[in-house]
Formats: C-alpha cells, sequence, structure tokens
C-alpha cells in the first residue's frame, strides 16, 4: 500500500492497497508514481485495475487531517484501504517507515514504491485518484489553481492564497493556510 499527497496544502490525503497476480510484472514502466509521466500513470492505472486480485482506494478529506493530523490522517485512509481489500491481503507492504493498523502482518519498506512491484501500483492508483480529485476541486474552486500544482505548495499557490485566501479544501492546519504545522 502507499498514499498520495501528504505535503498539499490542500485536498485530501489518498492511500491505495493493491493485490497483483502471483508473477506478474506489471505494466512497462511501472514505477514510483512520481518518477512516471502522465501519460504512463493513466496507462499503467488502466492495467492495474484491470489486472488486480483485489484493489481499493480511500481517502482521508482536509477535515480529518486538520482534526487528527496529516500522519494519522494517512494511516487511518491505509488502514481502511486494506481492511476493504476483497479477498484479504495475507501479507501488508507498506511504503515508509509508519505502518497503519491492520490485522494483517506487515512490513514498512522505505522508498518502497521504487523497490517493489505492488507499492508502485498502490503509488499509480493513489496519485491517479488524487490528481482527479484535485481536477474537479479545480473547476469548483478555479481561482487557486488545484489542476496544476494538485495542492502542493508551489509559488503560484501561495500566490493564489495571498490573493484569495484559503479555499473551504485547504488544510487550515498547514503553515502557508494560516496552521502552524508543515
Amino acid at each position: 500500500m502507499d498514499e498520495a499527497g501528504r505535503g498539499p496544502l490542500a485536498g485530501p490525503v489518498v492511500a491505495a492497497a493493491v493485490i497483483l497476480p502471483q508473477g506478474w510484472e506489471g505494466p512497462p514502466g511501472l514505477d514510483d508514481s512520481k518518477k512516471m509521466t502522465h501519460k504512463g500513470r493513466q496507462a499503467a492505472e488502466q492495467e492495474i485495475k484491470a489486472r488486480a486480485v483485489a484493489w481499493r482506494v480511500t481517502a482521508a478529506t482536509h477535515d480529518v487531517i486538520d482534526r487528527i493530523n496529516i500522519l494519522q490522517a494517512t494511516l487511518e485512509a491505509m488502514a481502511r484501504a486494506v481492511n476493504a481489500l476483497q479477498p484479504g491481503a495475507d501479507y501488508v507492504l507498506v511504503d515508509g517507515n509508519r505502518p497503519p493498523t491492520v490485522g494483517q502482518p506487515l512490513a514498512t519498506v522505505v522508498r518502497g514504491d521504487s523497490r517493489s512491484i505492488t507499492i508502485a501500483a498502490a503509488s499509480v492508483l493513489a496519485k491517479t485518484a488524487r490528481d482527479k480529485i484535485m481536477a474537479a476541486y479545480a473547476e469548483r474552486y478555479p481561482q487557486w489553481g488545484f489542476e496544476i500544482h494538485k495542492g502542493y505548495p508551489t509559488q503560484a499557490h501561495r500566490q493564489a492564497i495571498r490573493l484569495h485566501g484559503t479555499s473551504p479544501i485547504h488544510r487550515l492546519s498547514f503553515r502557508g493556510t494560516g496552521g502552524d504545522a508543515p
């Protein structure tokens, strides 16, 4: 399992869990989603969803992030994703060094999205799902430019906050949006 969206100033954090068929090497070019092109992620997403034994994507909203903090919101979304898999996972590989609380045995893998095909697949599903969510928010709140930066703290995004204030989907506990957390 993996997540997307821990660092942005706006929008949800999205977690994905995936079980791939034994022996499948994944679509060509499958890697850490941040290293793939948008087009490559889109193609990989479709093939992963078509070939996976099971997959689930869940999210924790900006409100949840503000209420319980980004780490706890991420771990909660990850646990919901893996617990929703049907069939369930026998063993869970988690990108990073912080495990969510789940009923299965697990291992954390630092830089796992570059080291494990299943974590890379989860990375792609989380990233593509979050990008779609942010594209929908961009239509609803066009003045913040979410379609370009996806809520990450770019110079353009910070300028939009200075000009327009925060949107209804900004994480108010984060620096740069009026909060004091990183």
